[in-house]
């Protein structure tokens, strides 16, 4: 397919397989193997010579790979891999190119911080974690030697922005690979890679997938990465089943529509919090008052469907108030249609040192929202019941 500029005609158009029948949608391959006419075009395959259909353990599936050609055309990446979760590509990502050594910027989701402090502590990997605006820091960790650095931008829960173009500089400086999370943003609002990035990473299960019904992960590169990851994701046992592709796939196409959706809400509802005289702070980088605010205005071409804030007065306050919603649910995750909410100290964040959870910024009097697709009005209403219950 000839390249295009605009997301909705990639998020329909690219990757989709030519059907013998004519099949407007592609079709779902969920066999597990593949045949060959003789032994000669098998070894083809087998040898790297030919890019064919083969195993779907080793994501050589047309459902797998044509999804893969789409994420890479969102991400505007020469290559991507899809997985079975946001963590499985995470871990791969670190197991295959952070072995020299990592640093973490800033704030990023809970898993990922239990996973560098723990599992991957146990395989030898270490990590430094580095306030994502200390570049002093960085600079000297970056001489001291690492392979890998990764940062969250926007950052969960706090939505603090971190400047993308000025860390690859860095991190390139010393011959270091640099991953960016861009769950929150997604491709639509914010391209990790055109910044200067090596890696774009996402947890499918978010905003990409968008209706809370799958899980899956996807990391986006050059050829040669991405070639050098895909033998830890085969090994390792994490490419995406081919009927979660499928449904991935199908998501994608109306991936645009949704976004601008998100980001609509999400301004109004920040706007409408940062004005209510029980709110002590608000985390949205939409907020022209936000402290990150120009540089979320240069590196993204829209704010997120994710916002934070601080209720004046208690821990049991704020839990008292997301008790009160009736429209939004309590629930983890984020990026469907649904308006969800959270208390990070309660899921993502759950169990963290404090120390750890006072550096980023993050108290129990917190509350995280997903901006869903409702209509704003009703959403404001909940919110205004609520507060109104703990006045």
């Amino acid at each position: 397919m000839a390249e295009h500029n605009d997301f909705s005609t990639e998020a329909i158009h690219s990757g989709q397989i030519e059907d013998p029948f004519g099949a407007a949608v592609s079709p779902l391959y969920d066999s597990t193997t593949f045949s060959f006419a003789d032994t000669e075009a098998l070894l083809e395959v087998v040898g790297g010579r030919k890019q064919a259909a083969f195993y779907s353990r080793y994501g050589m599936n047309p459902s797998i790979t044509s999804l893969e050609q789409r994420l890479a055309a969102l991400d505007k990446a020469e290559s991507a891999l899809a997985f079975g979760s946001g963590m499985a590509a995470i871990s791969a990502l670190c197991l295959a190119f952070g072995r020299g050594g990592m640093i973490c910027l800033g704030e990023i989701y809970g898993g990922t911080t239990v996973f560098l402090q723990h599992q991957a502590k146990l395989l030898g990997i270490g990590t430094q974690f580095i306030a994502s605006d200390d570049h002093a820091a960085l600079k000297a960790s970056l001489a001291q030697g690492a392979s890998l650095v990764f940062m969250e931008t926007p950052a969960n829960p706090t939505l603090k922005i971190s400047d993308i173009e000025k860390t690859a500089a860095l991190c390139h400086q010393h011959g270091t690979r640099l991953a960016v999370d861009n769950t929150f943003a997604t491709p639509i609002n914010q391209q990790p890679l055109a910044l200067g990035a090596d890696f774009a990473v996402q947890s499918a299960t978010k905003y990409l997938g968008g209706h809370s019904d799958l899980t899956a992960g996807v990391v986006s590169g050059t050829d040669r990465d991405i070639t050098e990851l895909n033998e830890w994701r085969k090994s390792l046992g994490q490419a995406i089943a081919p009927e979660i592709a499928h449904k991935l796939k199908r998501s994608l196409v109306t991936l645009p529509l949704r976004i601008e959706r998100h980001n609509k809400n999400a301004q109004t509802l920040a706007e409408y919090l940062s004005q209510h005289p029980l709110i002590d702070k608000v985390y949205y980088p939409g907020l022209v008052a936000s402290e990150n605010h120009d540089l979320a205005a240069r590196q993204m071409q829209g704010f997120g469907g994710m916002l934070s804030f601080d209720l004046k007065g208690s821990g049991a306050a704020a839990r008292q108030f997301a008790d009160r919603l009736t429209l939004m649910k309590l629930a983890p995750s984020l990026g469907g249609a649904e308006t969800l909410i959270t208390q990070p100290v309660t899921s993502s964040h759950y169990g963290l040192p404090k120390a750890l959870l006072d550096r980023a910024g993050i108290s129990d009097r917190m509350i995280r929202l997903s901006v869903g697709l409702e209509a704003v009005d009703d959403l404001i209403a909940d919110l205004e019941q609520a507060l109104k219950a703990i006045a």
